[in-house]
């Protein structure tokens, strides 16, 4: 692989997977170039995916927003944008699969009562303890459905962090794909459909990195191939919190997208030339996919 160019990956087929849950701003959108980027490097197939399976967190609106702004901004993919939200069935069939291996067991704990116990002596905070998997509650009770995970341990490599491992009993713990609330849980949602797309490359933030190893476990248990992973770095404000909605992100303005596509190739590390800043979206992206360098991030330091 030659450090000074981009990483070439032929069949390639990358995705971007927003929940809508507000409007696209500065940090999704440096994710969303990056991504696009990579597959147009690549001469591969950019789809789009929009992750509507939490309505309690979703904004009327926001996905038609999200489209319109990427549309905008010159950011095209390819085939008919797909709702995660009309393929739950999917996620039920994989649910069967883990429970026909008895990988899945019901769960009654409350985040509250997860929150006491962790706090005890010998437990590790955040990691759930695992009381249900040693008791069966009964069927009319409101639960979870959590996967097993005692003894997993999980190494991949990411193009940005290198070669990492996780034990996901001590670090996560058996985790869950199914809320109390009747909602498919994000992991199992991702990798069913990153399977049923073909994903073969994922390109997202970092602080989806810890998320690599769960995923990548589901993925061994359900019998899918494991995508190639790449973690970009993350857009902070100024309190060095992730640049969210919830942090204070303003949506991108429509009068200066091209402006905001010079800056997250900055971002970016992909060095753009000054006199690119006030050319069009088009020259910028032409620009931009002729010179994609992966490596560039990984050299500031990323990693």
């Amino acid at each position: 692989m030659d450090s000074q160019g981009p990483d070439l990956f032929p069949g390639y087929i990358g995705r971007f997977a927003p929940s809508p849950t507000g409007p696209l701003h500065f940090g999704s959108l440096v994710t969303a170039l990056g991504s696009w980027l990579d597959a147009r490097a690549n001469k591969g197939t950019w789809l789009l995916r929009i992750e509507d399976i939490d309505p309690p967190r979703e904004h009327p609106g926001a996905a038609d927003s999200i489209i319109r702004t990427l549309d905008a901004l010159g950011l095209h993919w390819d085939g008919d944008v797909v709702y995660q939200g009309q393929r739950l069935a999917y996620f039920d069939q994989a649910l069967e699969l883990l429970a026909k291996k008895q990988l899945v067991y019901r769960c009654i704990c409350s985040r509250k009562s997860i929150r006491k116990i962790s706090r005890k002596p010998g437990h590790t905070a955040g990691i759930y303890p695992g009381t249900c998997l040693r008791r069966t509650p009964e069927n009319d009770q409101a639960h979870s459905l959590r996967i097993k995970t005692s003894g997993v341990r999980i190494e991949y490599t990411d193009r940005t962090y290198g070669e990492l491992t996780e034990n996901l009993a001590t670090e996560c713990g058996d985790f869950i794909l199914k809320r109390r609330d009747g909602l498919h849980a994000y992991q199992l949602a991702v990798v069913v459909d990153d399977f049923r797309q073909a994903i073969t490359h994922v390109v997202r933030g970092a602080d989806l990195l810890d998320n690599t190893g769960r995923q990548a476990y589901l993925q061994s248990v359900l019998g899918y191939p494991r995508p190639v992973y790449m973690h970009l770095p993350v857009v902070l404000n100024s309190a060095g919190k992730k640049l969210s909605k919830q942090t204070g992100a303003h949506p991108l303005a429509d009068t200066g997208l091209s402006d905001s596509l010079f800056s997250a190739l900055t971002f970016l590390r992909q060095n753009p030339p000054a006199g690119l800043s006030k050319a069009p979206n088009t020259e910028i992206l032409e620009w931009a996919v002729s010179n994609w360098r992966p490596s560039l991030i990984r050299h500031a330091g990323v990693a």
